[in-house]
Order: C-alpha cells, then structure tokens, then sequence
C-alpha cells in the first residue's frame, strides 16, 4: 500500500510499525454548530483510508477526537471559544450545546454509513491528561506564562516551520498589527488559557497557573488550549509515535505543525509517521465557509431531493489530494451512477437460469479496487466499477455466476462505504404486476401493459424488456 505522506511531500510505501496494529488518530468535529459538506468531505475520505487499511489486511487501532471546548475563533488563540460561542447563539449551556452536536455528529457519521473509530474521544473528558503534558513541558523550559494564559515558545523547537514549510521571517515582518503584544513569538501558541475575570464560563477547571501577579492564595480558573487536546489524546491511546495522522489541509500550518511540536518537544520522537490531509472543497470558485455563507449541511442535500449514498459518491469522485468542486449539477450526476449501479445490484434477485457467458473473472472485485492501494485512487476505482457494470448489466448475471456477483457487491460495499448489496428485494405483489404485465405484452394489450409498467413507478420500480424476460430496477 502506498500513501502520499505530507511530511516528505511525496508517496511514499506505508508499513505499520507493529505487523498487528495500525495506529491512526483522525481530527474530529469542533461540535458548536452543524458541520458542512466540506467537513464530510474530510470525514469519508478519512473513512476510505480505514477501510483500505483494512482491505490491505491491517489493523487499525483508530481515535477520533471530539473537540467540545478549547478551540478559538481565530487560530491567533484571540476571540471566543467556540463552544462559548455556539451557548450564547443557542440560549443553552456550552455543555448542552456539545452534547447536542455530538450526538449529532454520530448520527450523521451513520447516516454516511462512515466506520466507528476504535476510540471517541472528547477533550472535556481529558483535562487531566492535557495538564500533565503542559507540566511536561513546563519542566523542559518550553513554556512561559502572560495575563492570559500558558504559551509554548515556538523559538525553542527549531523544527517549528519545516512541516508547513513556513518562512517565519516574512510573517512576523507581515504582521499587521500584533494582537497579543505579549506573546514573544507571533507562532507562539496557547498551552492552556485563563478564564476571565468578568464573568464565569460555562467549561472550566481549577487552573494549576495563575496570571502573572495573582496573590498567593487566590484560586484561578482556566481551559485548555485546542492544540493540546489532540497530542494528549492520541499518545494516551496509540503512544508516543503514530503511524498515520489524519485531517483536512487546512491543518496543517498552524494545528498540525503546533501538535509536532508539542508533541515532539516532550517525547524527543517523530509525533507520526505519515500525515494524511485532505484537500479544500470549492462552490464557485470559494472555499467552503460558514463566514462566506456558502456552507451546504447534509440536511440541504436531502431538502433538495438527493440521497446521502450520493453524496458519498460524489466525494469518491475525486482524489482526496485534489482541489475539489461541488456544484448541484455534479451531485446530480452522481446520482445517476449511484441509480446504475443500483440496477446491477438488483440483477442479484433475478439471476438468469440460461449461459451467458459469464465466468468468474468476470467479477474481479480485487483487480477493480487495487487503485484503493495506490493512494486512495477512488476516482480510478470508480471508473472500473462502472466499466465492470455496463458489461454485466448489458449481458446480466447467471445462476451460476450469482454468488460471484453476490461477492463482487460485498467487496465494493467494504471498499467504498456503498450498500450496494443491501438494495432489498421487490415483494411478491410486485413481481406479480411484472408477470402480469409480460402477459399483456404477450397478447398486445400496450394499453394494459402501460398501465401496469405505471404502476410499478409509483412504488419506484422501472422494468427493462430483455431476450431473457423483464428486469426489474429501482427508480
């Protein structure tokens, strides 16, 4: 299996270091509000990977964080949190807020027939293990303290900028204006962040900092940064080392290359071995953003008529790697293939008593998803898949090709995430009005006929005539 590892820039062959466990940690949702179609996006690509891994033989041991308090408006630690905020939008609690979208979270994860990570982990159940890795650096002098809050210096990691390959120089040349005068660093981020004085937050703990000049004595409340939550979950989960770090690209010149780090600056040892990113999504010629006000939720895409399968197909249109385009027109055409690809399904309830030629090879699941091991080629994969349908659904499929068929589903299934070999039968009833309906053909009734065929729109169900008899398939 071959991966494109954004810390060489190049693809490189991927080898877990344990033959019995593949450790990869994945960036969850930040849950203040409904993600976008950009997130999911992120989210099955990352799906596709694990079930890669999994087709390649591996075993994945997988954490997903779920970021419920510590991420920031701005990535300049300045703003509000974003749980904060989302309380104040909802007129509930920030607990409530996160317990909502959460749960929300998880049944949409469903609803994309998405894998369920090994581990769910959220920061709000980790505090301790995030103040136990600030100590750590505390202790190895990459920390100091301003009003508000811990910060690492970046200046002590020399490694800081090569991840992003960042040029240091021409931004702190470029910054306008320094928002946090403070800070020694404009790459300097917050560790753990001290509540306000003015008022009390929803999500806080008692701080083991105080700001500078704090009398002896006086208790200070506090929160951590969102950087840290993601090194301190997945080093208690998949240790100090991961083989694969996953998330979208715009990660990685500030969270992912802070995570290295920190990371790295307590243990002495490479945070991950690969680093996995997925690309942008674009709407006319924009990323996708709530501030630009042109995010699609997946309940605009089932509003407009389209069915979440689709969606997923979409997605597997493109490389992950590539600057990918949504447009309406184009989840259209997804839909289509999704339809075509259901017909061939349906040919499993209705295989042929008769030689048609087909044989085994006719049904090579392995050869057609092998670009899956090339760097999640899914748009290579999808285009065999269609290939390897239009020739079945041209010849149909055998009696005694029918569990090879059958098979050929099931791997496609485990590959893509599709549910290609749970398409239901039709009932009883309505194999009769196709019967019925072949008997008025027989006597040239068009008129019944026509009805009939009508008829079994309504419920969803087209028939296409063959020399072998009426095909059904769904609408």
């Amino acid at each position: 299996m071959k991966l494109y590892n954004t810390l060489t820039r190049r693809v490189e062959p991927f080898k877990p270091q344990s033959q019995g466990r593949t450790t990869v940690y994945t960036c969850g949702p930040t849950v203040y509000d409904y993600p976008h179609i950009g997130n999911w996006f992120t989210y099955i690509r990352e799906d596709i990977l694990i079930r890669a891994l999994l087709l390649d033989g591996q075993k994945p041991d997988w954490v997903m964080n779920i970021t419920d308090v510590g991420h920031l408006v701005s990535d300049a630690d300045e703003g509000e949190d974003k749980l904060e905020k989302g309380a104040r939008r909802e007129g509930k609690t920030a607990w409530q807020v996160a317990e909502f979208y959460t749960d929300y979270f998880l049944r949409s994860m469903a609803k994309l027939n998405i894998l369920t990570p090994d581990h769910l982990t959220k920061a709000t159940d980790h505090i301790q293990e995030q103040i136990s890795l600030i100590k750590q650096l505390e202790e190895k002098g990459y920390t100091y303290i301003i009003s508000d809050g811990v910060y690492y210096d970046t200046s002590k990691f020399p490694r800081y900028a090569d991840f992003a390959q960042l040029d240091l120089d021409e931004q702190q040349a470029g910054a306008r204006v320094e928002i946090n005068p403070e800070k020694r660093n404009q790459t300097d981020f917050a560790l753990w962040k001290f509540s306000p004085k003015d008022h009390r937050r929803d999500m806080e703990w008692d701080s083991p900092w105080s700001p500078p000049g704090t009398p002896d004595g006086v208790s200070t409340k506090g929160f951590p940064g969102w950087h840290i939550e993601c090194s301190a979950m997945a080093m208690k989960y998949l240790g100090d080392t991961l083989d694969i770090h996953a998330g979208g690209i715009d990660h990685v010149p500030v969270h992912h290359t802070n995570e290295i780090a920190q990371s790295e600056a307590v243990t002495g040892k490479p945070f991950a071995r690969f680093w996995f990113h997925s690309n942008h999504i674009m709407i006319e010629g924009d990323k996708i953003s709530k501030s630009l006000g042109n995010s699609i939720t997946l309940e605009d895409i089932e509003q407009a008529g389209f069915s979440l399968d689709a969606f997923r197909l979409l997605v597997l249109e493109s490389h992950y790697r590539t600057q990918s385009h949504f447009s309406w027109e184009t989840l259209d055409a997804a839909l289509n293939r999704l339809k075509n690809w259901y017909a061939v399904a349906a040919l499993k309830w209705q295989a042929i008593d008769a030689d048609l030629g087909d044989t085994e090879s006719d049904y090579a699941a392995d050869e057609d998803i092998m670009p899956l091991f090339d760097d999640l080629g899914t748009p290579q994969v999808l285009a065999n898949i269609n290939q390897r349908f239009a020739a079945i659904s041209e010849r149909l499929a055998s009696r005694a090709q029918h569990d090879n068929l059958v098979g050929y589903l099931e791997t496609v299934d485990r590959a893509l995430g599709t549910v290609l070999s749970r398409q239901p039968d039709i009932t009883a009833e309505q194999k009769q009005t196709i019967r019925g309906r072949e008997a008025a053909r027989q006597a040239k009734d068009w008129e019944a006929a026509d009805k009939l065929r009508n008829s079994l729109a309504t419920q969803g169900i087209g028939v296409r005539d063959t020399p072998h008899g009426p095909i059904w398939y769904p609408l």
